[in-house]
């Protein structure tokens, strides 16, 4: 008779013993399947990490440079009052960069300020002068009540992407509102003036000529719920935002800044790759006049996170198997003090040792099968339930360190208060216009804090990979335990 067989017959016989072997192998293999499960997805939420939060390099006016010369022309004309010049970034300048490899997108901001003419702008002056400005109403000398937002296409805005501003009329801006006067305003300025789509209204430039411009409105959005009264000198509520072409924007500014932006921000197809990108783009500009930094914070912050739930993954894989390994010799140890009898006659029979180790490990591996079937079925729901802890308390760290590190830093407007908006594109073939923006109004990034959900699946390879862990298991179990049987002398095993 063969061993198969008989491990067949000795499993089926005792059916008692069976139904215990499966039940503490099914639980060994259940937390090792979850652990197995989360670290592969965490392995997975870091790589879709690298497309979802990605890493970004900006170009900027290199405002150190400015300092330096500002101090060095103050120090030798004291006369003098010290002026800080900044220059705006060429889109010429940033295409180059746009080029290279593993810039995947750019973004180019333009922001700037307006007057309301005609209509009313909301003001937001203090708690007892509340309401309207008046017609045409400027908050300060220089800067307007009305904050210009020059964009690409309104869908690409980070407010509009997340769903948190939403086109409630109309339509947005769109690549095809390149050169043209088409506004979207705030629903609640709207709402005020009794504005509608397919109204104009009339924006009086604060810098340049100062001109004044018709503006059609093509659409109406509902601010974030989540943004905020700008602040500061010339300071102008939520409400009063518009979002414009980015080549609207730059004409309100002056025909200087024509194929400008304030900045322009670049986005990394590898976050592994930023240095490399920002030591090629500093080749391809004038480091005097313009400065490239780098933030993958964002996806440092999610690949923390996941590493650190990588990491108690793979502990509870070990630390499973190690106890697993124990358990399980344990109780094949048990299993063959019981069975001496019957490994003696096998011996007495000319049985080999080692067929009746294996006839032992074939019997585990019939109790592996069941198990491993088992723990896929409950796999999902203990992985998923494991995983979402550890999630929700690598969000909480890493929201604490967030908050605690960016409280006190200023984020850059435009002229005036106004919000930053970018544009731009994917990468250029020629000039800059088309592609993807990114624009936010009195609100912060929250992308670096945002819960990263896993996606916890079993898959045959899983449970394969499951197999494979089981299967080495069992292995060491038997081993362990087989040093009685090979020691076994048939004679006196049958005489006791």
């Amino acid at each position: 008779m063969n061993f198969f067989k008989r491990a067949w017959l000795n499993l089926t016989a005792k059916k008692g013993r069976s139904v215990l072997l499966v039940l503490v192998t099914s639980a060994i293999m259940l937390f090792v399947l979850a652990g197995l499960l989360i670290r592969n997805a965490a392995d997975t939420a870091t790589t879709n990490a690298k497309n979802s939060v990605g890493a970004t390099v900006t170009l900027s006016a290199n405002r150190e440079a400015a300092f330096k010369k500002m101090r060095s022309s103050t120090s030798t004309s004291k006369s003098s009052k010290p002026k800080l010049t900044t220059s705006p970034v060429k889109l010429s300048d940033a295409t180059k960069i746009a080029k290279l490899s593993n810039v995947a997108s750019y973004n180019a901001t333009v922001s700037t300020s307006a007057n309301a003419t005609g209509f009313s702008a909301i003001s937001t002056s203090s708690s007892t002068d509340t309401g309207m400005k008046g017609m045409g109403g400027s908050t300060s000398s220089g800067s307007g009540d009305i904050a210009i937002t020059g964009v690409t296409t309104t869908s690409s805005v980070s407010t509009f992407e997340s769903s948190s501003s939403k086109i409630t009329k109309g339509r947005g801006i769109t690549a095809s509102d390149e050169g043209t006067n088409n506004v979207v305003i705030e629903s609640e300025l709207a709402k005020e003036d009794s504005l509608s789509v397919g109204d104009t209204i009339k924006l009086k430039g604060t810098t340049g000529d100062k001109k004044t411009y018709t503006m059609k409105i093509v659409g109406v959005y509902k601010a974030s719920s989540s943004a905020s009264t700008q602040q500061g000198p010339g300071s102008t509520d939520v409400s009063n935002s518009v979002y414009t072409s980015y080549t609207f924007a730059n004409t309100v500014k002056g025909s200087k800044y024509k194929n400008t932006a304030d900045s322009v921000t670049f986005e990394i197809s590898d976050p592994a790759k930023v240095s490399a990108v920002k030591t090629s783009g500093n080749k391809l500009i004038s480091t005097s006049k313009y400065s490239l930094t780098t933030d993958d914070s964002s996806y440092q912050t999610v690949k923390s996170s996941m590493d650190n739930v990588k990491s108690f993954a793979d502990k509870i894989v070990w630390l499973v198997a190690i106890a697993g390994t124990i358990i399980l010799a344990l109780i094949v140890i048990l299993m063959i003090r019981e069975r001496r009898y019957e490994i003696g006659v096998l011996l007495s029979l000319g049985e080999s040792r080692w067929k009746i180790v294996a006839q032992f490990f074939m019997e585990m591996v019939m109790v592996l099968i069941v198990s491993v079937v088992l723990a896929g079925f409950g796999g999902k729901f203990v992985g998923n339930k494991l995983g979402d802890q550890l999630v929700s308390q690598q969000t909480t760290t890493a929201t604490t360190s967030t908050t605690s590190t960016s409280q006190g830093q200023p984020g850059g407007t435009g002229g005036g208060g106004a919000p930053s908006g970018n544009t731009g594109g994917s990468k250029p073939s020629g000039n800059m216009p088309s592609g993807r923006g990114q624009g936010q109004i009195g609100s912060t990034s929250t992308n670096a804090t945002a819960k990263t959900d896993l996606d916890i699946n079993v898959t045959v390879m899983d449970l394969v990979e499951l197999g494979g862990f089981g299967l080495a298991i069992m292995f060491l179990s038997i081993m362990l335990a087989s040093g009685g049987i090979l020691r076994l002398q048939p004679k006196k095993v049958l005489i006791d």
